[in-house]
């Protein structure tokens, strides 16, 4: 499986922080989840490496790669936990392509046709002149802006 790249489109730093395991079960404490053993494991390999995009899969992987003993149903169950719990922010792709970003901030996303690649753009940098109004009993959680690149092919000459 190839990883997804994520990249911050020269708006930010690229720096990535570590994540201790007390760090990890004071976040999910804080955020009504309790930090159980596997909660824990897999919130530091999320959260270890700093802001990124992930799918369920990859994050499946990397946990084997850390021993850490878990199913693709358990990993599966904690994104959405976390997502829940407002600690990640799901990002829907082609509707069977599902990253979770660990930057909760509002932001929105390019996405690289083709490629598994999700870059950053700050709320800043998007402009969304108007909204429409939302039916009656509803109100805006959030905009997410996803603006699809391709490569430019490159001229034969």
């Amino acid at each position: 499986m190839s990883d997804l790249i994520s990249q911050d489109a020269g708006y930010g730093s690229s720096v990535r922080k570590g994540c201790p395991f007390h760090d990890i079960r004071q976040r999910l404490r804080r955020v009504g989840l309790r930090p159980t053993r596997q909660r824990v494991s897999l919130g530091w390999v999320l959260f270890a490496r700093g802001d990124r995009h992930i799918s369920a899969e990859m994050l499946y992987e990397e946990a084997m790669k850390e021993k850490i003993p878990v199913s693709l149903a358990t990993i599966y169950n904690t994104l959405h936990q976390f997502t829940q719990a407002g600690l990640l922010r799901e990002l829907a792709i082609d509707g069977a392509k599902t990253f979770f970003d660990t930057d909760s901030s509002e932001h929105h996303h390019f996405v690289v046709d083709g490629e598994n690649t999700v870059i950053d753009i700050p709320a800043e940098a998007v402009d969304v002149a108007a909204l429409p109004e939302p039916p009656a009993g509803y109100e805006i959680a959030r905009v997410d802006v996803v603006v699809r690149l391709r490569k430019i092919e490159a001229a034969e000459g």
